[in-house]
């Protein structure tokens, strides 16, 4: 009698334990997102200062060839 007394009591007990851990209280809400830092606009002005940059390099290549005594085509 006392070995079911104990299996209805750890039995309880277990029940008892996967209970109170479902019902415990719900997680916060998670904070709002921070609002972004850049709109883009500095992303493009920085696209802008790349093509900007490569195109002077390319017509600095370019222009002596244009000035050269020989010719290509």
């Amino acid at each position: 009698m006392a070995a079911i007394s104990l299996r209805l009591l750890m039995s309880v007990a277990l029940v008892f334990a996967f209970v109170s851990r479902n019902v415990a209280a719900p997680a916060p809400a998670p904070s709002p997102s921070p609002s972004p830092t850049s709109d883009g606009t500095s992303i493009d002005q920085g696209i802008a200062y790349i093509l900007m940059l490569v195109a002077l390099v390319l017509t600095y290549l370019i222009h002596p060839l244009d000035s050269s005594s020989y010719t290509t085509f």
